[in-house]
C-alpha cells in the first residue's frame, strides 16, 4: 500500500467520524431549539393560545398574526410554541416507556433462554401480529381518548421491538469470554446481565430509541387528528391540522405551520439517530 492510500485508510474513518458527529450535532441542535422554544412558550409565544380573536378569523400570515390565525381567530404562531410542549412531551414518554419495558424484557429472554425465552417471544409475535397503528387505535378507542390513554398504548404495543432488538444482542453477548469469566467467579445472574451484558446493547438501543421517536410522535399527532389524541382547545399539532383541514385552500397556513414544525422536530431526532449510527460503525 503506498503512502497515500495509507493515509487515506487512516484518515476516511476520521471523516466519517466527523460526518456523523456534525449530523447529530445539528439534529441535537435542533430539538434543543425547539426544547427551548417549548419551555420558553409562555414568554415567546405573542398571544394566549387559546385566546379569541373574532375580528381576525383566518387573517393571513402578517402583522400582527405572523403564522395567521384559525378559524376562531386564535394566533397559530402562540398554538404552534405551545403545542411544542405535548409533542416533545409525547416523543420523551412514549419512548422511555416502551424502552424500560422492552429492554427488561429482553434482557431476561436473551440471557436465561429456555421456557422463558420461548414463552417472552410467543407473547412477542402475537403483539407483533397486528399492525402498530391499528392496535394502538383499537386501545385507545376502547380505554377512551386522550393522551394518557396513548402512553398505555404505547406501554402494551410498542416495547416489543426493544425487546426483540435487546434479546438480539443479548444472545451475542452473553456467550463471550468475559461473561463466561464473570460466571466462572461466581457473580450473580443480576450482577452479570446489568454490569456486563447491559452496557454492550446500549448502543443499538439508543439509536433506535431516537429514531422511534419519530414515530411516537407521528402517531401521537395522528391520533390528535382523528380526535383520539390531545382533546381541543388544546393546542396541539396534530389538532391543529385537524381545525385547518376544512381551511387547506382558502387558509393554509393552519396546517402548514404545525405541519412544518412536526417535519423540523422529527428531522432532529432522524439526524441523531444518523449521526450515533455512523459513530458506531466507525468504532466498531
Amino acid at each position: 500500500m503506498s503512502d497515500i492510500q495509507a493515509s487515506l485508510a487512516v484518515h476516511a474513518p476520521r471523516r466519517r467520524l466527523k460526518a456523523g458527529s456534525l449530523e447529530a450535532g445539528i439534529g441535537m441542535a435542533i430539538i434543543l431549539g425547539w426544547l427551548l422554544l417549548a419551555l420558553g412558550a409562555s414568554l415567546v409565544a405573542p398571544y394566549d393560545p387559546n385566546g379569541l380573536d373574532l375580528a381576525a378569523v383566518l387573517a393571513a400570515p402578517g402583522e400582527p398574526h405572523w403564522f395567521g390565525t384559525d378559524n376562531l381567530g386564535r394566533d397559530v404562531l402562540s398554538r404552534v410554541l405551545h403545542g411544542a410542549r405535548i409533542d416533545i412531551w409525547v416523543g420523551f414518554v412514549g419512548v422511555v416507556i416502551p424502552l424500560v419495558i422492552g429492554v427488561g424484557v429482553g434482557l431476561i429472554s436473551g440471557y436465561f433462554g429456555g421456557l422463558t425465552d420461548t414463552v417472552l417471544m410467543r407473547l412477542v409475535d402475537v403483539t407483533v401480529a397486528f399492525p402498530f397503528f391499528i392496535l394502538v387505535i383499537a386501545i385507545v378507542g376502547v380505554l377512551g381518548p386522550g393522551l394518557a390513554n396513548y402512553f398505555v398504548a404505547l406501554a402494551l404495543v410498542s416495547w416489543v421491538a426493544y425487546a426483540r432488538l435487546v434479546r438480539a444482542e443479548v444472545l451475542v453477548v452473553r456467550r463471550l469470554e468475559y461473561v463466561q469469566a464473570a460466571r466462572a467467579l461466581g457473580f450473580s445472574d443480576a450482577v452479570i446481565v446489568l454490569r456486563h451484558v447491559l452496557p454492550n446493547v446500549l448502543g443499538s438501543i439508543t439509536i433506535y430509541a431516537w429514531t422511534d421517536a419519530v414515530m411516537v410522535i407521528l402517531a401521537g399527532a395522528s391520533l390528535g387528528f382523528l380526535g383520539l389524541g390531545a382533546q381541543p382547545p388544546t393546542a396541539e399539532w396534530g389538532v391543529m391540522i385537524a381545525d385547518g383541514q376544512p381551511y387547506i385552500v382558502q387558509a393554509w397556513w393552519i396546517c402548514f405551520f404545525p405541519g412544518f414544525a412536526m417535519v423540523t422536530l422529527s428531522l432532529g431526532f432522524i439526524l441523531v439517530s444518523d449521526g450515533l449510527a455512523r459513530r458506531l460503525r466507525v468504532s466498531s
